[in-house]
């Protein structure tokens, strides 16, 4: 069977919306039939890209998060992307327990669990032009 579907959205960069995205994504997922465990590990997924618009990319005020997620054969690719103050080293950027949010106790492994839980994942940065995130999760 050739499955091809794709959805788009965006909404406000506020906490609150966070909820929204996982069970947005874990909707669109559900014609894959996927398991449990990989509807757990795409929320967990959906949600660090999420929060990490939330926190570091309109640390001022609220911005616009924008959620792509493609469904082509056995893959699902989900972009999130923001027009944020950017990253200026990737690199450092994804490792572990990095952190550029010191006012609150954050762990600083919001790359690593998207890592962790996705099959492939991608970041595309520019300073003051935002972030997009690209992950792949293969269901089947």
């Amino acid at each position: 069977m050739n499955k091809e579907n794709y959805f788009k959205i965006s909404f406000p960069s506020k906490s609150i919306n966070e909820s929204f995205a996982r069970m947005t994504i874990a909707s669109f997922c559900m014609q894959f039939d996927p398991t449990l465990e990989q509807i757990n590990d795409i929320k967990t997924a959906i949600s660090e890209a999420v929060t990490n618009c939330v926190v570091h990319a309109y640390p001022v005020e609220p911005g616009e998060v924008y959620i792509t997620a493609k469904i082509k054969e056995n893959k699902l690719i989900i972009t999130v992307r923001d027009k944020g103050i950017g990253i200026s080293n990737i690199n450092q950027a994804m490792e572990p327990m990095f952190t550029t949010d010191l006012k609150t106790e954050r762990a600083g492994l919001g790359f690593a669990v998207m890592q962790a839980f996705m099959d492939k994942v991608k970041v595309y940065s520019k300073p003051e032009k935002g972030t997009r995130v690209v992950m792949t999760k293969i269901i089947g």
